[in-house]
């Protein structure tokens, strides 16, 4: 079945996944995206490819601007906002992040942000908040996620 034309128009932008003022992934569109225009925040959620691991949604009536200058956590809950329990991440196993926007009214903003993260082992046990950046190769460390040799 073909999409209709109008969705032939969107696009997919770039998200962009930082460690966050408390720890932990934060997720916010890119800096080259927020150029585009900085879109209405709709929704975040994040999966490790078989099933969703969290998600928090704005209501119809709310909305805000997502510019690269803030972030959302991961696991942040907005006690007014719809949101599931977040369920813990493991280092070194890769998640996939999407934003969703609100459609409207920037012209050629994305109608969604995506991008790929994980929370890389270092040497000394920690972990890390690393994206994973589009043509990255998995090679021996998993996109850098897996802790260097000793």
């Amino acid at each position: 079945m073909l999409a209709p034309a109008a969705d032939a128009r969107a696009r997919t932008g770039a998200a962009e996944v930082r460690e966050g003022p408390r720890g932990g992934p934060c997720f916010t569109i890119s800096p080259r995206e927020e150029r585009e225009g900085t879109p209405d925040f709709h929704a975040v959620s994040v999966s490790d490819g078989q099933r969703l691991l969290w998600k928090m949604t704005m209501p119809a009536e709310r909305t805000f601007p997502l510019s690269f200058s803030m972030c959302v956590p991961y696991g942040g809950q907005v006690a007014s906002l719809p949101h599931t329990q977040a369920a813990a991440l493991e280092a070194g196993k890769i998640y996939y992040l999407r934003i969703d926007a609100r459609p409207g009214k920037v012209r050629g903003a994305a109608q969604a942000y995506e991008a790929r993260f994980c929370l890389a082992k270092q040497r000394d046990g920690a972990a890390v908040v690393h994206q994973i950046w589009d043509g990255d190769r998995p090679g021996k460390r998993l996109f850098g996620c897996l802790p260097p040799a000793e």
